[in-house]
């Protein structure tokens, strides 16, 4: 089923041209904002775009605006385009560099610690080009996973692999204004860049820097109406003070499951709101949507449906999609794909009735007493009482039993531990009702937050 022979779409910055042509859509950051039609017809470089012609070009821009308008540019010049997370180590970046086989690293003046060996391109500051040169050919894009340490794997995608799953229907009636919690450095916040960048539709940034506070500020002063993010980053503006500042239209959540009580949140927040989540990966683009506000996903979505095929194997998500990745980059051992061509996702899931619920990273499975335990799973369920705002579930290792499971819990701003000192035993008796019971919790504790990786995700370490 899938083409491996990409149909070669035409520079990202002629969709650009087109889809912002007549509109006032623009890409905001922070500190300024560039509209889309004057970001068509704009330089980092002095003109001196084709002195990059044919050549790998890692983006190591700190300024999210600033690598928005260097994607635009260099798609058609750079044989490769490599765009590295901001919060990658001096020694992840030396990886990359070696394994994309690297040739210049484009910086604006917030760089630093860029390895040496590299030629290294400094962005000025955006303005009008004078000339506008012809594209030159196809740009392979090359991102990390999400969530990596130590070496990273790199993926690469085309441009008309990367807008597979955007569709550009008849505009009908006004163009909406997004914003997303992601960088667009990741894959998730990719999407809404491009999504954003083609169809002619302004775009928020969100800013490592920001507070919540300052992100939503900037987003009401945009008129948002369309916000996207993993289920932590909504978590967090859920648990804020902010979360009925903003009535948004639209909202959609990626990156991690989804589970009940988050869903179940956010439609009593936003009634009028389109609740959407979506199941996508680096490796495997997106691969659906679920529109019905129920955790987990139907049945009827295995098999061949718009491009993307869909098994279930041993308990295991596989995908075959002409939106997923080319392949891994500098990476000889790995194999992105089986002889069918499908790519093993590692997100573990159960049939319930007609209804697929994810479980969980197979990888991330703990092992109780030679049982295995899926965090997330658990997690489900714990944040399912009405006092939790969320929880997260890990093995830690006992001298005398062997490893237990301990989940930590962050109660809503209105529970306190102190006033009800029944709620641990409440929520471990939902655990103990609804599941097994070498996955309910041997030691739950309440702390005042968990931490969240600059991906958007819980960050999961064992104790």
């Amino acid at each position: 089923m899938e083409d491996h022979h990409d149909s070669n779409p035409p520079a990202l910055r002629d969709m650009v041209s087109r889809a912002a042509f007549g509109t006032q859509a623009s890409l905001r950051g922070p500190k300024a904002a560039v509209s889309f039609a004057e970001a068509a017809q704009m330089t980092l470089f002095s003109g001196r775009v084709t002195d990059l012609e044919d050549r790998c070009v890692l983006i190591a821009a700190k300024d999210q605006l600033n690598a928005g308008l260097a994607l635009i540019e260099l798609d058609g010049f750079a044989s490769r385009i490599v765009i590295c997370p901001p919060d990658f180590s001096a020694d992840q970046l030396a990886s990359v560099i070696s394994s994309a086989e690297v040739d210049a690293i484009l910086c604006d003046e917030e760089t630093s610690d860029v390895p040496a060996g590299t030629p290294v391109y400094r962005l000025g500051v955006p303005s009008l080009s004078e000339s506008r040169p012809q594209r030159r050919g196809t740009t392979e894009w090359v991102m990390p996973t999400s969530g990596t340490t130590g070496a990273p794997k790199l993926v690469a995608h085309s441009l008309a692999r990367l807008l597979g799953a955007i569709r550009k229907g008849p505009s009908t009636g006004e163009q909406p204004v997004w914003t997303t919690f992601y960088d667009i450095r990741r894959y998730g916040g990719l999407q809404m860049f491009l999504r954003a960048a083609t169809s002619g539709a302004t775009l928020v940034l969100s800013d490592s820097g920001d507070t919540l506070e300052a992100h939503v500020g900037r987003c009401l002063a945009a008129g948002v109406t369309h916000i996207a993010g993993t289920p932590s980053h909504w978590r967090r503006l859920l648990m804020s003070p902010f979360v009925a500042s903003l009535q948004p239209k639209y909202v959609r959540l990626s990156g991690e499951i989804a589970d009940r009580a988050v869903l179940q949140r956010l439609q009593a927040a936003y009634p009028h709101a389109q609740i959407v989540h979506a199941y996508a990966s680096t490796e495997a683009g997106v691969v659906f949507e679920v529109h019905d506000v129920m955790e987990g996903f139907p049945r009827e979505f295995l098999g061949e449906r718009d491009g993307v095929e869909l098994r279930v194997v041993d308990g295991v998500i596989r995908v075959r999609s002409s939106r997923s990745a080319i392949d891994y980059i500098g990476a000889d051992d790995r194999c992105l794909r089986d002889e069918e061509g499908f790519i093993d996702t590692d997100d573990a899931v159960e049939l319930r009735a007609d209804r697929f619920h994810f479980l969980g990273r197979r990888t991330g499975v703990v092992n109780i007493g030679g049982l295995k335990v899926h965090p997330e799973e658990v997690e489900s369920v714990i944040n399912m009482h009405p006092q939790v705002h969320m929880s997260l579930v890990k093995a830690r290792k006992n001298p005398i039993i062997g490893d237990i499971i301990v989940a930590e819990v962050v109660l809503k701003g209105d529970a306190r531990e102190n006033e009800n000192h029944d709620l641990r035993d409440e929520i471990l008796s939902i655990c103990r009702d609804r599941l097994d019971r070498h996955k309910v919790p041997a030691v739950l504790k309440f702390v005042a937050s968990l931490n969240v990786v600059p991906s958007g995700k819980l960050e999961r370490r064992s104790a």
